[in-house]
């Protein structure tokens, strides 16, 4: 295995974001640089491991990067659809837990609560990686900061915009965000704000890197100057029932030409996908040049691969 994934020191599961330091997430992109420029190197690193894929949500990028991740690195998943029964209606979560360790050297859930992930990981003795839930969304978080360094070089001091919704995966971009360094300005309407635990948690990790973390209501006043500009579905799956009321509430979010011209000339917009046009992103912005929403999509494998062989590296 690579130098580098020996030298982190990780807890044995990623469930939030906040397990990781910045120097351990700087030392996972080289990791997932290195996975990404020689892709050869990596074949046999996890032969003989095998992992179980919990999905109770739909997924195209999640699950084709996570299972040809695996098989790039020499190991074998198992697919456990819970879409129509979810986790822990037909068993208890620590049953499940304590079966799969048994069989499995690793699990990845994408699930709809957050308290699904905290107690499979608490009942399994093998790693447990949050592929999605209600609160964070770290895979895509760290693959989206990846791919910025990659376009655009250093991260610290980087100025980056959200508008939408105080979501997972808004919490989980200024975890991110604060580990390297990036300043992060928010756009939320009013009662759609990031939970300000969640907040208070970037901030205190922020101080370390000189990151700064600013929740603002006007999504022009969050994307002026921005080098990066993100946004999200303004309802998640789930909220398919708010859809109408929450469209209402995100009129004048939509990251669309005018509002991405309040943004540096050379700016990025990037959206985690599944995309809708014409709501919380403008088709003429995310078929432009300047997305780089499939660079995004990309790197979900190189950065989750990364992820596999840093917490198998101690198993």
């Amino acid at each position: 295995m690579n130098a580098v994934a020996a030298t982190l020191t990780l807890p044995n599961d990623l469930l939030t974001g906040t397990e990781w330091t910045s120097a351990q997430v700087r030392e996972l992109f080289q990791l997932a640089a290195d996975v990404k420029a020689q892709p050869d190197r990596y074949r046999a690193a996890l032969a003989g491991r095998s992992f179980a894929l919990i999905f109770e949500k739909p997924s195209l990028r999640t699950r084709v990067t996570f299972e040809v991740g695996i098989a790039s690195l020499g190991g074998s998943s198992v697919f456990l659809d819970h879409t129509a029964t979810r986790l822990g209606e037909r068993e208890s979560v620590p049953d499940v837990a304590k079966c799969l360790e048994r069989w499995v050297h690793g699990i990845v859930a994408r699930v709809f609560a957050q308290e699904t992930i905290d107690e499979l990981a608490s009942h399994a003795r093998v790693p447990v990686v949050n592929a999605l839930s209600d609160r964070f969304h770290p895979c895509q978080a760290l693959a989206d900061f990846f791919t910025l360094e990659e376009r655009l070089g250093g991260l610290r001091g980087l100025k980056f915009a959200y508008v939408g919704d105080g979501n997972n995966m808004c919490h989980s971009l200024l975890l991110a965000a604060a580990r390297v360094g990036a300043h992060v300005k928010v756009a939320t309407p009013a009662g759609y704000e990031p939970d300000a635990a969640i907040v208070a948690e970037a901030k205190r990790a922020a101080r370390e890197t000189r990151a700064k973390i600013e929740i603002l209501r006007s999504p022009a006043d969050a994307v002026s100057g921005a080098q990066a500009v993100y946004t999200d579905v303004w309802a998640s799956m789930g909220q398919e029932q708010e859809a109408a009321a929450r469209e209402a509430a995100f009129a004048g979010h939509q990251v669309d030409e005018a509002l991405l011209a309040h943004a540096a000339r050379d700016a990025v917009f990037l959206h985690c996908l599944p995309a809708h046009r014409g709501l919380e992103v403008s088709a003429a912005v995310i078929d432009s040049p300047r997305s780089i929403v499939f660079d995004q999509a990309e790197n979900r494998l190189h950065v989750q691969k990364a992820i596999l062989l840093t917490l198998m590296s101690g198993c």
